[in-house]
This record gives structure tokens, sequence and C-alpha cells, in this order.
């Protein structure tokens, strides 16, 4: 009972990353955030390795999710910390998460906004009088995804443990060693 029920779990986080990461990477499209839309979807790649291992047995791919998903976890990380301009960063100048012409969609179509008519040097004008500034809504969707990753980590991991433990492949070889299990066996 106990095996199923990490199953269940597991598979849930995974349906949650989905549906998060689907959620990130259309605001990340309409922004134009072209780095992190690439990582978003080996995210969905990775996320489906897993689903597809828990829910088949297979213990390999869910070692591939759990791999990957160290990366995807700094990488959010990093994101935290690139928003917060911390040790050194400046989300207003990195090149990492932008290019020039490209700007989080939040940062003019946050809750409350008002945007102001467009500026003469044709540029994205500034969201005014917004209930939160953008920043925390691109740190509330990192820290979603490092709770989930964190989550789906040690419940794939556990998970992993188990299949490893029970893993009933058959040995075909006898101790005399004779292969008896061909269809025909060629007799020389």
């Amino acid at each position: 009972m106990g095996f199923c029920t990490r199953r269940y779990f597991f598979l849930s986080i995974c349906l949650l990353q989905i549906l998060a990461v689907v959620q990130k990477q259309v605001f990340d499209f309409l922004g134009f955030l072209w780095i992190p839309i690439l990582f978003n979807f080996f995210e969905i790649i990775f996320i489906i390795f897993g689903f597809f291992g828990a829910y088949h047995y297979r213990p390999k791919y869910v070692i591939a999710y759990l791999l990957w998903h160290i990366f995807w976890l700094a990488w959010n990380i990093f994101a935290i910390c690139l928003y917060l301009d911390l040790a050194g960063l400046d989300h207003k100048t990195n090149k990492v998460l932008k290019l020039d012409s490209s700007d989080s969609w939040w940062k003019s179509n946050g809750p409350g906004c008002i945007i102001p008519p467009p500026p003469e040097d044709l540029s994205l004008p500034e969201a005014k009088d917004c209930w939160f500034d953008y920043q925390y809504v691109e740190i509330f969707q990192a820290g979603v995804q490092c709770f989930l990753t964190f989550l789906g980590c040690i419940i794939g991991t556990c998970l992993n443990q188990l299949y490893m433990e029970e893993d009933d492949t058959f040995n075909f070889e006898k101790a005399d060693g004779t292969d008896n299990y061909l269809l025909h066996p060629i007799i020389t």
C-alpha cells in the first residue's frame, strides 16, 4: 500500500510541475524570454520522463528526471538571486535571461498596473500603480518551481530506491552454463 501511495504522490507532483512549467512557459513566450523558454522546454521533457518512469516502473527514466532536476533547481535558485539582485547580479542588465528586445511580461502587465501611453522612442512604457513589482511574480514562479522540484526529487529518490530493491529481472544463465532458453538450440 505504501509503495502505490508514493508512486501516486510522485505522479501527482509531476502533474503539478507540468501545470506550473506550462504556465511559466506561456508568460515567458509573451515576454520573449528565449533562454528560459528553452530551459522550460527541457523541463517539460524531463517531467514526462519522470512520469513515464514512475508509471511504467522504469528506474532509469526516474534517474534521468532526478539528474535534470539538480540542474533545474540550480537554475531557479539563480533566477531568484537574479531578480533579488543578490551576489552582484542585476536583472535589468543581465543577458542570461533575456535579449535586448525582451523583458518579463509581468513588467508591463502585472496585476493592477496602469500602462501610460507609449513614449516617443517606441520603447516599452513602464507600468505604474502595480499592486506589486514584477520581480516578485518572477521570484514566486521560481520559488514554486524550487518547491515542486525539491519535493519531486525526494519522492523520486525514495521511489527509485524501491524500484531498485524490487527489481525482478530474470537471470537466464544456469549454474552449469548451458543455454536452454533458445527456441531451436543448435547442436554441434
